[in-house]
């Protein structure tokens, strides 16, 4: 992180590892979760979409080299020369057969201009086969792998029908780690009855645990799932635009400095979102973010060493 970076993003560690301005292609692979299929559960996390958490995704009904010629005929024109990280978003993306995700990973890496990938899965989808898979594709390209974790609290895990328990994840951290493997852990803001500092404590373990990123985001409540139902029946409190920047902005400095945040908001699709509408002002939201930390002088790991 330079002198003039508030944080540590994302689009800067990309742009000085490949010297161009590189974007993640979002792709549906098709796959299930088992938190959803009967495997552990049916109901899937109370937040999660019918998309399984991807909903700016290709479409499942196309190939995968499909969905990315999709993406790459809007964006190239305003970045003629970008790089792509194959993005595998949707549901749990080592949830199926080593020769099924070897196909698809294949696929994806097999797209011109693509430096590297990046899969979101769950803890407890790490078998022993598929680390070797993910072992064999970090030795070749850019990999880095997403973990679903939102709360370290065990309590709210349960509220949101995470499946799995804190352990699982200490384990999954190892198992990747001890492959050298890139590892980016997902924390959900403002889930109901979490105080500052178990958000904070949440950011702190993760950090403990030897992530290379994080993602940051508001809890979305979006329609036709549980976390609707309950929003409607209880209207537990969610933090106005100005809340979450302060919010936001003041855990970044508990933060150590050297990883990568991959993202501090999420925006929704505008006709799957029930609240906080908010958040589809993105450019609000990041632009608000800057100024309130130059205005109270904040910055990435400023307070790091009160968590350590």
């Amino acid at each position: 992180m330079s002198d003039t970076e508030l944080y540590f993003s994302l689009n800067n560690y990309l742009r000085r590892k490949f010297g161009s301005k590189v974007i993640k292609l979002s792709i549906d692979g098709g796959f299930s979760c088992p938190n959803r299929d009967g495997s552990i559960a049916r109901g899937g996390c109370i937040f999660c979409s019918e998309e399984g958490s991807g909903e700016f995704s290709g479409d499942r009904n196309l190939s995968i080299t499909q969905q990315m010629l999709d993406q790459t005929s809007l964006l190239s024109s305003k970045w003629p020369d970008s790089k792509y990280i194959a993005y595998f978003q949707s549901f749990t993306n080592t949830y199926d057969t080593v020769e099924n995700l070897r196909k698809k990973y294949d696929e994806a890496l097999a797209f011109p201009n693509v430096v590297g990938i990046a899969i979101a899965t769950r803890p407890d989808c790490l078998s022993s086969e598929v680390l070797e898979l993910l072992a064999e594709y970090n030795s070749r390209t850019f990999l880095w792998v997403e973990l679903g974790l939102q709360t370290i609290h065990e309590k709210t895990a349960d509220f949101i029908r995470r499946g799995y328990d804190l352990k699982t994840f200490d384990t999954a951290m190892k198992n990747l780690g001890s492959l050298k493997i890139k590892t980016v852990a997902h924390l959900i803001l403002n889930l109901p009855d979490e105080s500052f500092d178990d958000m904070r404590n949440s950011l702190g373990y993760v950090s403990d645990m030897g992530v290379w990123g994080v993602k940051l985001q508001m809890l979305n409540v979006l329609k036709n799932t549980d976390l609707e139902k309950h929003y409607l029946s209880d209207r537990f409190y969610l933090r106005t635009a100005d809340e979450y920047i302060e919010l936001v902005s003041n855990l970044i400095t508990y933060l150590p400095p050297d990883i990568v945040i991959h993202r501090v908001t999420g925006d929704g699709k505008k006709e799957s979102l029930l609240a906080p509408v908010w958040v589809l002002n993105k450019r609000y939201v990041l632009n608000g973010i800057q100024k309130y930390m130059r205005s109270n002088n904040l910055y990435q790991s400023k307070n790091y060493l009160d968590i350590c």
